[in-house]
Order: structure tokens, then C-alpha cells, then sequence
């Protein structure tokens, strides 16, 4: 006969110790522009393979393509000025 048990690691995979860090979600916070861009243009990259690509498409993917560029931007001025917090001229 064998016994039906659980498995340990499946059961304490989600215990309460395993949350993420107030430091992790803040840094999850500050990524979260560029990740919607992200997916934003790959949404856009996605709509344009259904057919065959016009100027509406080229522009919704450009646009895209910018507001990656921006939140790259932003994400790495704050990474930046977090570096340099210390009153450094």
C-alpha cells in the first residue's frame, strides 16, 4: 500500500516567510513604466502581424517604440540619482 502524502516544499512554498521585501516590491513599483511600455509595444508588434502593414500600424508601433525609450530613460535617471543622493554636485 502506498501512502498519499504532500509534499513538503509544494505546502510551504507560499508561507508567509516567502513574501516579497518591502525593498523588492518598491523596486518591482519602480520598474513598472518600462514593463507596460514593454508590453505595450509588443502588443503593437503583435496587432501588425495580422496583416499586412500599413501607416496606422507603423506609427502605433513607433509611438511604442518612444514610450520604451522614455521609460528606459526615466528608470535610468532615478537609477542614477539614487546613486548620487548625497548632496554630490
Amino acid at each position: 500500500m502506498n501512502h498519499i502524502v504532500t509534499d513538503q516544499d509544494a505546502v510551504t512554498a507560499f508561507a508567509d516567510f516567502m513574501e516579497p521585501t518591502d525593498a523588492e516590491l518598491d523596486a518591482i513599483e519602480l520598474e513598472s513604466p518600462l514593463l507596460l511600455a514593454e508590453v505595450n509595444l509588443l502588443d503593437a508588434q503583435i496587432k501588425a502581424m495580422d496583416h499586412p502593414e500599413n501607416e496606422v500600424d507603423a506609427r502605433r508601433i513607433r509611438r511604442a517604440r518612444n514610450r520604451v525609450l522614455a521609460a528606459r530613460r526615466d528608470a535610468a535617471n532615478r537609477a542614477a540619482g539614487a546613486s548620487t543622493a548625497g548632496g554630490a554636485a
